[in-house]
């Protein structure tokens, strides 16, 4: 498995980006049966003012949000709610089939993690497992795809240890 970390911003310095997205990574292939040695990722971890420039840019969207995700190539399923393509393994090239980019912005996840009564670690937890399976072709703007991500994020979390991101905690 190789990720590449970048880190642009100190407010990353004490999250331990790089154990995270490993974790998240490996959790995402695995659970898909693919082996992680035999994927490339990049994961820049950058602050509010970043991502909103990589947003603008990217979406035509000039504000700030968690999570970005670039995915070398089109994956998705035709059909709402049906699986994507998973890629293939490429074990002859040292670093692995690239999968793509993500970006994430402590500052969102901090006050979203906060809003939601939830620790930064758990919630950037997530918004990476969601990022890669956004490598993998998976998306949330149908509804059937929505329902699929979410359930399949929602069990890779489970066996992480993160609680149901989606499920509102009683009292909350």
């Amino acid at each position: 498995m190789s990720i590449e970390i970048s880190i642009e911003h100190d407010c990353w310095d004490d999250a331990d980006l790089a154990a995270k997205a490993e974790a998240a990574f490996a959790a995402v292939m695995g659970h898909f049966g693919l082996e992680a040695e035999a994927f490339e990722v990049s994961v820049l971890g950058c602050d509010d003012a970043r991502i909103a420039e990589l947003n603008a840019e990217f979406r035509g969207k000039p504000t700030p949000t968690n999570v970005l995700s670039w995915p070398s190539e089109e994956r998705g399923a035709e059909a709402d709610g049906e699986m994507p393509d998973l890629p293939e393994a490429d074990f002859d090239d040292p670093f692995g089939a690239e999968l793509g980019d993500i970006a994430i912005a402590y500052e969102t996840c901090a006050r979203e993690a906060a809003e939601a009564g939830k620790s930064v670690e758990a919630h950037v937890l997530h918004l990476l497992v969601h990022g890669v399976l956004h490598l993998l072709g998976f998306d949330h703007i149908r509804d059937k795809d929505a329902t699929l991500m979410e359930g399949i994020e929602t069990e890779i979390l489970g066996k992480m240890g993160v609680a149901d991101p989606y499920r509102e905690e009683d009292g909350v």
